[in-house]
């Protein structure tokens, strides 16, 4: 590959009051479309780290236990992207009969994307519009145009049933609701957790993937950051499979730094085109 190259990371810090057990999911996962050159994942006090990677939903896990006191998680890496774009006009939907057997968990209701709540909704807004690349696209339009992004708005138990009544949201809202409408008109689709070029205030960002002719397609209906910059932490359900730090004990999150650099390659843009994450053909 001779693609694009990032550097990314995050710093995190923790007040912890006794014996607490971590599992973080901050690792960039390499895949047929970005390759990780180098990382550090490192803690301090230094602990013993175990990794485990989970190749079906394409995630990392680092855990350790740590004794009482301050903590700092620092993850670092060096990562290769490339993308494979294409004209929107030309990637249709999958019938559901064709719709692979690991796929299928991606069409049903989860915790935070109550698709069976707003079919109606869906169903209304998007029924009758023409089906493939372009509808996803609607429904990104209308989230986009329709829900308005407000920090603060909301916390981590608002599902996209509330965020279409309340109409506001942050980027984890964004995409549970574009999952959910998604889902509600027989498209398949997941949520992932990622790194973004360009994205301000620096964070962990929220976005999904609608799958499409048989390949998984990248949509972001915040349009906070360029998606041909987004490099993949994890994927899931929804938020709920893709935590980026799950503690067990007295522990207190204190702060967090997250960055992505640039180090070679054309800076990433916009595009309406279609962006597969799957490998070209």
């Amino acid at each position: 590959m001779n693609g694009t190259i990032f550097r990314v990371g995050c710093n995190l810090t923790y007040e912890v009051a006794g014996p607490s057990a971590f599992i973080f999911n901050i690792g960039v996962v390499t895949n047929s479309l970005q390759r990780v050159l180098s990382e550090q994942f490192e803690t301090a006090p230094v602990y013993q780290v175990q990794e485990s990677l989970s190749k079906l939903e394409e995630k990392r896990h680092h855990r350790f236990s740590s004794g009482p006191g301050p903590l700092r998680v620092s993850y670092q890496a060096t990562v290769e992207l490339n993308h494979h774009l294409q004209k929107g006009d030309h990637v249709p939907e999958t019938v559901p009969s064709g719709i692979p057997s690991q796929v299928i968990p991606y069409l049903y209701p989860s915790r935070y994307c109550e698709s069976d709540m707003l079919v109606r909704l869906a169903q209304h807004e998007f029924g009758k519009l023409q089906h493939g690349f372009s509808r996803v696209t609607a429904i990104c339009n209308w989230i986009h145009d329709n829900v308005e992004y407000l920090r603060g708005s909301t916390n981590p138990l608002t599902s996209a049933y509330d965020t279409a009544t309340e109409r506001a949201g942050v980027c984890r809202d964004f995409a549970h609701l574009a999952i959910a409408f998604c889902r509600a008109v027989l498209i398949p689709a997941r949520f992932v957790a990622g790194y973004a070029y360009a994205l301000q205030p620096p964070d962990f960002h929220a976005y999904f993937e609608a799958y499409l002719g048989g390949e998984w397609y990248i949509f972001d209906p915040t349009r906070l950051a360029p998606q041909t910059g987004f490099i993949r932490i994890s994927t899931g359900r929804d938020a709920a499979d893709t935590s980026f730090a799950t503690i067990f004990g007295p522990a207190t999150f204190s702060s967090m730094a997250v960055t992505t650099e640039l180090l070679q390659g054309p800076a990433p843009s916009y595009t309406t085109d279609a962006i597969s994450t799957s490998s070209p053909p």
